[in-house]
């Protein structure tokens, strides 16, 4: 028996439908210069569908999905360091007024 996939199927339509909807394409277009490939959505859902349908293996994770999912981390095992050193308290001088006015 083969695992489903990650999501229900409902969810890639949504994705897709959101994907190409003018609002969402003009706010890409402004943000990214493009309009947004919707595609990988739409042919996750027909790999979700066949899944459905014929519980096939190579179906059960769409091909858009592990490709979203390695962009995201999961499944991976890259992880990145952190900027800043974190520490463990705050400074001592916290609560003092901050020197905005004075030159440098």
């Amino acid at each position: 028996v083969c695992p489903q996939p990650p999501r229900p199927c409902e969810d890639y339509w949504g994705e897709w439908k959101h994907c190409r909807g003018l609002r969402h394409a003009f706010h890409h277009y402004y943000a990214h210069g493009e309009l947004p490939a919707c595609g990988r959505w739409r042919e996750d859902y027909e790999a979700c569908r066949a899944w459905e349908r014929h519980r096939a293996a190579d179906a059960q994770v769409p091909p858009g999905e592990r490709l979203r999912g390695r962009e995201s981390g999961w499944g991976g095992s890259q992880k990145y360091a952190p900027v800043w050193t974190l520490r463990k308290s705050p400074p001592p001088d916290w609560y003092l007024p901050l020197d905005q006015d004075k030159p440098n």
